[in-house]
């Protein structure tokens, strides 16, 4: 039975069959809210405990010259718009690599295939920082001088263009096969087809892979400082080196990258979970 506006009866003090279910509902939602809260605030205290007593140990030691910090702190501090400059640069020139690389992997043209095949192999197999040495002190044996800052933007987008094309041809891969040939029945050049059509799609795809290869990016752009680009870490090794207190100066650059890796990481979680969220409405 229902009451005059249609909602549900109340039989012997009792509700229906429909608003027992919803108290369950009501319920268990309360309950798993209660259970992700305690986790965060457990997931919080163990960091405070475990990075205070860090912190009180090495206060401690008397390793640790405030007024050298005060004095220098600001200094090293000053290599964070460059650190972020290398990163954000390299990555997009990265990008561009990246879907050169996957286009030559997927292509049915032997020669290209054999390129992007070989640049992929000869970039994975060798170490970042040669590579970075050898653009900055190799290739002016041959006539071919960069500017320093150059050499680093260039050998950091070479390197995870190469890493990045196995993540993009993933991503064309990862298309449905009758958007392509919907686009070929309307007669469409393959040029235009993948412009318009792939890849927009894939770039979404791939935007939380290369987040991830933005904060690696992050703390890999220290390795520019052997070419004399004077980011954090260049800033903070140069100062312990000259005054003897690399101690100090080397735990404040870890901090800072630290910093930038949890400050981006969290812009990234955002994206990821709205551009799940818009899949789902999709």
């Amino acid at each position: 039975m229902t009451g005059a506006a249609g909602q549900p009866a109340f039989i012997g003090g009792q509700a229906g069959p429909r608003t027992k279910s919803e108290a369950i509902i009501e319920a268990v939602r309360q309950a798993r809210a209660r259970a992700r809260l305690r986790f965060r605030l457990i997931f919080a205290v163990t960091w405070i405990i475990i990075i205070g007593a860090l912190a009180l140990a090495i206060g401690q030691s008397g390793k640790i010259d405030p007024k050298f910090l005060s004095e220098w702190g600001p200094y090293i501090l000053g290599g964070v718009g460059t650190t972020i400059f290398v990163a954000v640069v390299s990555i997009i020139w990265a990008v561009g690599f990246a879907i050169l690389g996957a286009l030559g992997r997927l292509s049915t043209i032997a020669p290209i295939y054999a390129i992007a095949s070989l640049y992929v192999s000869i970039v994975r197999g060798t170490p970042l920082i040669i590579q970075i040495i050898f653009v900055y002190l190799a290739l002016p044996q041959f006539g071919i001088v960069l500017d320093p800052l150059l050499c680093g933007l260039f050998a950091l987008a070479f390197n995870y263009g190469a890493y990045m094309t196995e993540i993009f041809r993933a991503g064309i891969q990862a298309l449905p096969r009758g958007q392509v040939e919907a686009a070929q029945a309307l007669a469409m050049p393959q040029g235009l087809i993948m412009r318009r059509v792939v890849l927009p799609q894939a770039i979404r795809i791939v935007i939380p892979a290369i987040g991830n290869e933005f904060i690696a990016m992050i703390k890999d752009s220290a390795l520019v400082s052997y070419v004399t680009i004077q980011e954090v870490f260049y800033r903070a090794n140069t100062t312990g080196t000259r005054f003897f207190r690399s101690f100090e100066t080397l735990l404040v650059a870890a901090l800072i990258y630290w910093g930038l890796t949890i400050i981006f990481s969290f812009f990234q979680e955002r994206l990821e979970t709205r551009l799940a969220k818009s899949d789902v409405r999709i």
